[in-house]
Formats: structure tokens, sequence, C-alpha cells
């Protein structure tokens, strides 16, 4: 695997875990009257606090600790008063959504996208706080690895691919007099795999084998909002929604070069990406153990 592939995909896993997360602790709240019922089969119903008791007893140890691994990075960086810019944040998630982004795994707000970006961010600066690397090693980096920096413009598409233009045009005029795309997707779209997420493909560039350069081409005359009529792809005919476009961006040394740092220091440190270490340092204690020791 090439250098730049791993280091994508590492960044990329990073981040994806603190998405998870996200997605995770993402339950409803609690409500009076626990005996509420939120399910029914037949005569027999499940109460809410049947749910939630199954919920805890699923995901509560986990979701817990990483509650907790949140609130040990924001204490954390206090006490080092590591801080990060907005530009260092917004590059991150530019990133992100142009190279990892996959359907259904992105947030719904860019309030939760910057969030997530901010903890993977401040996590590795309190990791490699302490990590000397040179001007030279940091350079040479950017040097050997340019292309690692040059993002390529990206589409965040949404499509519902039907046999014969006749289906195209129906299923335009549906549109047009409001009908959901991500309805109708699930209902015709022949690509199964997108059709299961409401026509949703993630972000796509043109480098992007598995997807149609018409699809792409029909992209970039849209605005965000908009779609095609039926675009001719090789299996039939393709409907192209654009949720959002990001334009190409080459960033110069100065703009990564902490983010170079933080590569170098976490390769040499070779050490997992987690808070963990610090909970003795944040003195934690918790409902299932003492600092993280279970």
């Amino acid at each position: 695997m090439e250098k730049k592939q791993l280091w994508y995909i590492i960044a990329g896993l990073a981040i994806l875990n603190a998405i998870t997360l996200v997605m995770l602790l993402a339950k409803p709240a609690i409500l009076e009257g626990k005996q509420e019922s939120v399910a029914k089969i037949g005569k027999e119903s499940i109460s809410r606090q049947e749910w939630l008791t199954e919920l805890e007893e699923r995901y509560g140890q986990e979701t817990l600790r990483d509650l907790i691994d949140q609130e040990v990075v924001k204490q954390m960086a206090d006490k080092y008063d590591i801080k990060l810019s907005d530009q260092a944040i917004e590059r991150e998630m530019t990133i992100y959504k142009a190279l990892y982004s996959l359907a259904g795994n992105e947030p719904k707000t860019e309030e939760k996208w910057k969030e997530q970006i901010k903890y993977s961010l401040l996590l590795e600066e309190i990791l490699t706080k302490d990590v000397k690397v040179s001007e030279e090693d940091m350079k040479s980096f950017y040097e050997q690895n340019n292309s690692l920096f040059d993002i390529p413009a990206s589409y965040h598409l949404s499509q519902i691919v039907v046999e014969t233009k006749e289906e195209g045009d129906s299923a335009v005029k549906e549109l047009k007099n409001g009908s959901s795309f991500a309805a109708l997707a699930m209902e015709r779209s022949l690509d199964e795999f997108s059709a299961n997420a409401g026509g949703d493909i993630g972000f796509v560039t043109e480098e992007d084998e598995l997807i149609s350069p018409e699809v792409i081409d029909a992209a970039k005359t849209l605005k965000s909002g908009e779609w095609t009529g039926p675009v001719k792809i090789e299996n039939g005919y393709a409907i192209v929604y654009l949720h959002e476009k990001l334009e190409g961006k080459k960033y110069a040394y100065n703009e990564v070069e902490n983010q170079i740092r933080r590569q170098i220091a976490l390769e040499q440190m070779d050490i997992p990406v987690s808070a963990r270490a610090f909970w003795n340092d944040a003195d934690v204690n918790w409902f299932y153990g003492d600092s993280g020791k279970k």
C-alpha cells in the first residue's frame, strides 16, 4: 500500500471513530412515565423503561467511557493551554469530507462536523505536545507527500438510477411536484447500494472509478439543492441531486505545518490515538470502575 493511501486511512479512521461516537450518543431523552409504550406487537407491548434498560446494557459502558474521553480531552486542553484555530478545523473538515465521507456516516449539521473534528485534533495535540519534530523533517515530508495536500473538487451527491429515459422523465416530474428525492430513490432506483440510503452516494470526485463520469459532469452544472434531468449512463439513466460542492484546494506548507508535525510525531510514538492515557491525570472515577481500568 502506498504511503499516501496509508496516511489517508489512518487519518480517516481516527475521525470516523469520533463520528461513530456521536452517532451512538444520539439517543432519545428519557421522558416522564417510564412505563410508556414505545412499541406494540399484537397484544404485547415494549415499555420505554425496558427499551432504555436494554440500550444501557448494550451500549452503556462504552458510551459512558466515550463521554468521559470527551471531557478528559477538554480538561487536558485547558490544562496545557492547547487551542485550535478556526482555519485548522475548517481545513480538516474539508479534507475529511472530500476523502473519507461515506453515505450515512456524515453528521446532520456543520456544527456536529466541527465538534468531531475539534475533538480529534485536540486529542492529537495533547498526545504529541512534548514530541519534537525538526523543521527539516517536516519540510521533507511535505515535499515527498505533496499530493496529500492537493484536495480535488468533490461533490456530495444523491442519485436515482432507472432503466429508461421515460422512467427518468416520470421521476423528474414527481420531483417537480414536490416528491421527496430520497423516497423516490428508495422506491425506484436500480442501484441497490445507494437506494437503501435514499440515493445518497456521499462525496465523490472525478477520481472515483465507481462513479460514472457522466454523473460527475452533470454535478458540475448544478447548484446545491438542484437536480438534473435523466442523464445517460452505462446501465440506464441517472437523475443526479447535488447536496454540496467542495472546491479543490492546494495547501501550502505553512498551512499544514502543524498537521505534518502531529502526523510524524504519532508515527514516532506508535501509540493508540486515545484519551485513556490521561484518565489518571484527570482523576476519573466512574460507574464501571476506577480510572478506566475496566
